[in-house]
């Protein structure tokens, strides 16, 4: 059957393709709790055993680009297989294994968030649909000016001080 998928072209029939690119993530492992005496190759070494590994990843744990080659990384790795089978092996039988002697968690890699979906570093008052929703004009919002028509309502005189801030006087 797969003799049968190989035979047909791409071109003809896009949703296969369309299919490998959205199954990306669905080949890529994530592998939590490493230690620091692991690097790529150990990595390598330990899940090349179920597949055809395409690439090993060990983010830094630097935030400053000329410390790199010092830092070490940040305690997990991606491990991206080519296939999605070979990618369920590895978490199969890695998940909750000893690696250096410490218990390894292995699974699917999810794929990260966007600011959107994060909710974003914006104050909800920077959105156009949360002003219109909340945000009354000036003279309705109760501010500044609105206190000081309620004061002279109650019968005080409102006078400057020296500062420039108006002042109730009773």
């Amino acid at each position: 059957m797969i003799a049968d998928k190989e035979s047909v072209s791409l071109s003809s029939v896009p949703e296969i393709h369309v299919m490998e690119e959205g199954t990306k993530a669905k080949k890529t492992v994530f592998v939590g709790g490493i230690g620091d005496d692991v690097d790529e190759s150990v990595i390598y070494e330990h899940f090349a055993t179920f597949g055809d590994v395409i690439e090993v990843q060990l983010p830094s744990a630097a935030t400053n680009l000329h410390q790199q080659s010092e830092a070490k990384h940040r305690g997990f790795a991606f491990v991206t297989y080519s296939s999605t089978s070979d990618a369920q092996d590895a978490i199969d039988n890695m998940d909750l294994n000893e690696l250096r002697g410490r218990v390894i968690k292995v699974n699917l890699a999810r794929p990260m968030k966007t600011p959107m979906q994060l909710g974003g570093n914006r104050a909800v008052w920077e959105s156009e649909e949360w002003l219109k929703q909340h945000v009354k004009p000036l003279n309705q919002s109760g501010g500044v000016q609105g206190r000081n028509a309620a004061k002279q309502n109650a019968g005080g005189e409102v006078v400057p001080s020296e500062d420039g801030d108006e002042v109730m006087e009773e």
